[in-house]
């Protein structure tokens, strides 16, 4: 089953307003012991409003873009610290990337995935999700590339259902990431799309140690009985 849905009024006021408004959506879903991976960083607040609404556990997923070789900013795909990835092969094809520097790139980033998912939430905290229910959350899709290496990285781990949870997205990265997910959930998909920090009123910059610090608190909040 996959579902997207149409939200009127526009904008959302924050990443947490996006993520509750996704809860609702999630509400009548059954989840099973469901978990919410945030992707760092404006993911994590999203993610953050939905666990609380859900009662979920909340964990991230670090995905990191492959830089062109000429030009770092052009993402030629994705990377997990897993090892989940998604490689653009029609862009690698047009520059003429060449397989040694795909390798050394996926190997570079995955070693800074790793890095940055022990910074944040700590190396002693792992989010067991065999036989789990899902939910990938991020602030938006703009071209996907970091949100379907994650989904794939998710897939390895044997997760009972996956669900992609995003409060705006491009009506493109949406079809494109139908396939890797059981469910897809985008309620506001504008046409033509702009960036992603457009359709929010506020959309500062989240630092790391704000995701730490949500991580962290979510956390204890989640172990006092």
């Amino acid at each position: 089953m996959r579902a997207e849905y149409d939200l009127p009024g526009g904008l959302f006021r924050d990443r947490a307003e996006g993520g509750h408004a996704l809860a609702e959506f999630l509400r009548g879903y059954g989840l099973r012991e469901p978990v919410v991976l945030g992707i760092p960083r404006g993911g994590v607040p999203v993610a953050a409003a939905i666990a609380e609404d859900l009662h979920a556990e909340l964990d991230v997923i670090v995905a990191r873009k492959l830089g062109a070789p000429e030009s770092a900013e052009l993402a030629i795909g994705a990377v997990t610290a897993n090892g989940g990835q998604y490689l653009n092969e029609d862009m690698i094809r047009e520059l003429g990337v060449s397989d040694a520097y795909v390798k050394h790139e996926v190997e570079r980033q995955m070693a800074e995935a790793r890095r940055r998912e022990e910074m944040l939430r700590g190396s002693n905290h792992h989010v067991p999700l065999a036989g789990r229910d899902v939910i990938l959350a991020d602030d938006g899709l703009a071209t996907g590339a970091t949100m379907r290496a994650s989904a794939r990285s998710v897939r390895s781990r044997a997760p009972t259902r996956l669900v992609i949870a995003v409060p705006v997205g491009s009506v493109q990265a949406c079809i494109a990431l139908r396939s890797e997910a059981d469910d897809l959930i985008c309620p506001h998909q504008p046409e033509p799309f702009w960036a992603v920090g457009y359709y929010y009123r506020h959309f500062e910059p989240v630092l790391d140690e704000e995701v730490a610090r949500i991580l962290a608190a979510y956390r204890k909040a989640q172990a006092v009985p």
